[in-house]
Formats: structure tokens, sequence, C-alpha cells
């Protein structure tokens, strides 16, 4: 029997109600291309595997790699590595070309989860849906709204390129071994609005960073750099990073890559 490895983050999901509503929530059809992050011992890969003509599996532990190869699943197909080195816009493009929707889905270890959604956004262009469990926490930064004290960097970049629910609360009992914290599923979308260039994309993320870099501190102070040539309204001012919305967030960082 595998073991869960603290260094790769596992907790095992094993809760029957919960597997269901996910797999429901990431509605699996027969011609949809699916890869899953981190299957674990197959909580959602088997009931997935009902549902799709083929799964990918992306697993880093070698154990349950050969776990998932020895049982030579039809339809099934085992990809080691590591998913924040993983190229998901190569793995979207390669199969764009067939119908169906590309979605990434995945109980995300939560000592990655961060890194990894930034990492998947440059292949958000080619994804249709994403469907995960993090932590409660982190989801309820992902979708926070300006003003609460949940709005973070990462709310901004995230709500910047993808519309986001918190669809689902998981229990701790859920897993096991179980874990300390709440867990959440997310759902995003990736925003058919999004028209930022390479560019202006870069300029977001240099504004936002500046802004949350000291969280108390009013913008008139974290943002000095760019003061100039941002025409801050004297409300802006002396505003703090939270209060401001993604779109003015948006609009700075068109003012700045121009």
């Amino acid at each position: 029997m595998h073991r869960a490895r603290k260094r790769f983050g596992q907790n095992f999901l094993q809760d029957n109600g919960i597997i269901y509503s996910i797999v429901a929530l990431i509605n699996p059809s027969a011609d949809a291309h699916v890869i899953e992050i981190g299957p674990g011992l197959g909580a959602l890969t088997l009931p997935l595997l009902e549902n799709l003509d083929h799964l990918d599996l992306l697993e880093i532990d070698r154990d349950l790699v050969a776990f998932w190869n020895e049982k030579n699943l039809k339809g099934l197909t085992v990809i080691e590595g590591d998913a924040l080195k993983f190229d998901f816009l190569a793995w979207a493009q390669n199969r764009a070309g067939k119908k169906g929707l590309c979605k990434v889905v995945g109980n995300l270890p939560y000592n990655i989860s961060s890194p990894l959604l930034f990492h998947l956004v440059s292949a958000a262009n080619s994804i249709d849906e994403q469907v995960f469990m993090l932590q409660a926490e982190v989801v309820e930064r992902m979708v926070a709204k300006e003003g609460s004290s949940d709005f973070s960097r990462l709310s901004v970049m995230l709500q910047a390129r993808y519309d986001m629910d918190l669809v689902l609360e998981v229990p701790p009992e859920a897993f096991d071994p179980q874990p300390k914290v709440n867990s959440a599923v997310v759902r995003m979308i990736p925003r058919r609005d999004f028209t930022l260039s390479d560019i202006q994309w870069s300029a977001l993320e240099k504004v936002v960073a500046a802004a949350f870099s000291q969280r108390r501190k009013m913008l008139r102070t974290n943002l000095q750099a760019f003061a100039d040539r941002l025409n801050l309204t004297e409300i802006e001012l002396k505003a703090r990073a939270q209060d401001i919305s993604v779109d003015r967030y948006i609009e700075w960082a068109k003012v700045l890559a121009a």
C-alpha cells in the first residue's frame, strides 16, 4: 500500500460523497481532454475514467507512476513529471485539434499550489477550464473581492486572467492522512475578454507586486516608483493595495506598458 509522502504534500481523498461531487463539477464527457495533476491512489481518476475516452495523469512520485503503469488501464496515459515544469500549453495545443474541451484538474499539493497556479496562466489561451482542490484559505484569497483583507496579489493576478468560483468546501476528515486545514474546490474559466499582451501582463505583475509589497502602507509609498506615470488620484494615493479593483490595476498596467 502506498503511504502518503510529506515532501510531495500528499493527502489522499477518501470521502465518496465529496469525490462524486467533484467529478460532477468536472463534468467529464467522453470526448473531453483531461489531465489530472497528482492522481494519488485514484479517488478522482477512476470515476473520471469511467466517463472519458482518454485521461492523462501527471505524477512526480515514481512509486505512484509505477502503481498506475502496472494497472494498464484502457485510455490512461501516465506522464512522470513535475507539474511546475510541465508544458501545459504544449499539452493543450496537442489536444486542441480534436473536438472536446481541454480541462486541467486535481487535488493540488498545498506546498506548490500558488506557484503552480501562476505557471498554468501561460497555458490559459488553450485551456477551457480548471477544477482544483486547494487549501480553503488559498481559494478564499483567489476569489476575494477588493476591499477585503483576503484580497491579495494572488487575487488580482488570477482574477485578471480567470473567472473563478469557490464551488465546494471540503473538511479535513475527507482525507487520509487528515490535513490540519480545511480544503475547498475552485472552478477557474479563462476570461474570454482577456486582451493583455505579454508586455502588459509583465507590467501588471510589476505594479501589483509593488502595490502589495507592504500591505499596511498607502499606495503613495508603495507605488512611488510609478507615481509620475500613473496619475493616481488623491483617493488612490491614500488607499491601500487591497482597496483597488482588478480593472484599475489592468488600466495601470496598460499605461506602464505603453
